[in-house]
């Protein structure tokens, strides 16, 4: 029987086949460095997407068994599209390897910690992809316009953001960073659904609606904060979000192209037969409560 290698990882234990893993790698890397294709000039939005959430699946094989730590920060003004691409990177991932990170107001005991301090729980770990829903930035964007620091505070924020990241670099961590762009009139038009929308509706907060009389400040903010902080460790990448679609495919294909990885699909595996007859019997359907058939 092969050996079992007892690891750490998330403060639980997980078993993992030390023999079992080489030999995947090993049959895996007889196909080479993953490719992506090239789509032609008829290509099909589902299709496309089909095809790079299988090739999200290859990176996210390859970041657990090598330990990678992936962490990947989405900003952008209200309505730029952020939350889509974050979900179609999320929906076809293993959720114990690639987690969504979206943290709310931060508490009375937080607001008196190390500003970075509440984010740093939330980095990955060896084998894991942290995709940040808005971070640390906030303290340059809504912070900063709406009053919620002070001045002081901003400006050793900018000063001490690009000496954290590349601390985060050094670790050993990705850190992959992306400013969704979306001009004025397709921010508006979609800011306008949301208010018809009812789905959409609950996406709509009390800041977003202030934020509407601040459009300028956010928009001096942002160029302040690019210029602090885009180096070239750590540099932004700015998607073009005025067609979602081609937002969404844009950016996950060129995230893709930031960490090497090789096909590391799951190799096929034989199913064992299920178990036959051992004498069980089923308890009474009448002992059981069912869900009502409405549909």
């Amino acid at each position: 029987m092969a050996k079992k290698k007892r690891s750490k990882t998330n403060g639980g234990e997980v078993l993992a086949d030390a023999k079992e893993t080489a030999a995947i790698e090993q049959h895996w890397r007889s196909a080479g460095r993953a490719k992506l294709r090239k789509p032609g000039k008829n290509y099909k939005y589902i299709k496309e997407l089909a095809h790079l959430q299988v090739e999200l699946i290859k990176l996210q094989e390859w970041v657990r068994l090598r330990g990678l730590k992936v962490a990947v920060i989405f900003e952008g003004r209200d309505a730029a599209g952020k939350g889509g691409v974050i979900k179609r990177i999320a929906e076809s991932l293993n959720p114990r390897v690639c987690r969504i990170a979206a943290l709310g107001t931060p508490t009375e005991r937080e607001r008196g910690q190390w500003y970075f301090q509440r984010y740093v729980p939330h980095l990955p770990a060896a084998g894991e992809i942290v995709l940040f829903d808005r971070s640390w930035y906030n303290r340059s964007g809504v912070e900063h316009v709406m009053g919620f620091c002070t001045d002081a505070e901003y400006k050793e924020f900018l000063r001490s953001c690009p000496v954290f990241e590349e601390m985060l670099i050094r670790s050993g961590i990705y850190l992959i960073k992306y400013w969704f762009s979306v001009n004025d009139e397709e921010q508006e038009k979609r800011f306008q659904e949301r208010i018809r929308n009812p789905t959409k509706r609950w996406k709509l907060s009390p800041m977003d609606m202030e934020s509407r009389k601040h459009w300028s400040e956010y928009s001096k903010a942002k160029d302040v904060m690019f210029a602090a902080t885009d180096q070239k460790k750590t540099p932004w990448n700015v998607v073009e979000a005025d067609n979602k679609k081609k937002a969404r495919l844009n950016c996950i294909a060129h995230l893709l192209k930031q960490i090497p990885y090789e096909n590391m699909t799951p190799i096929e595996i034989e199913v064992p037969p299920r178990q036959g007859d051992i004498g069980y019997k089923r308890p009474k359907m009448s002992s059981q409560r069912f869900v009502s058939k409405v549909y």
